[in-house]
């Protein structure tokens, strides 16, 4: 069953979040996700949630995802992000 990381960002900091995604394919690598969607012009449908950057990415499983979130190299990214961007990140289980 396939699981999302949902994230969204407010950037707060464009030149740190820049040095996030300049690491982030070669971490991403052989995780086996597959980034589906990065938008920072969404459409709300409902509700009234800050302005920012959506990312979907799809993993096979759960343990896939896990694996790379919680990976030494994410974890560095990810300290950074935090400095860079506020907001949510979810996973979502698919169907």
């Amino acid at each position: 069953m396939s699981v999302f990381f949902v994230a969204r960002l407010v950037i707060t900091d464009p030149g740190l979040y820049a040095e996030y995604l300049g690491g982030f394919d070669e971490v991403f690598a052989g995780s086996g996700g597959e980034v589906v969607a990065v938008d920072d012009d969404t459409l709300t449908l409902e509700g009234s949630p800050p302005p920012g950057r959506s990312v979907i990415i799809r993993f096979p499983d759960e343990a896939a995802l896990r694996a790379w979130y919680e990976s030494p190299g994410y974890q560095r990214l990810k300290a950074i992000r935090n400095q860079a961007a506020q907001g949510v990140v979810i996973m979502v289980h698919g169907r």
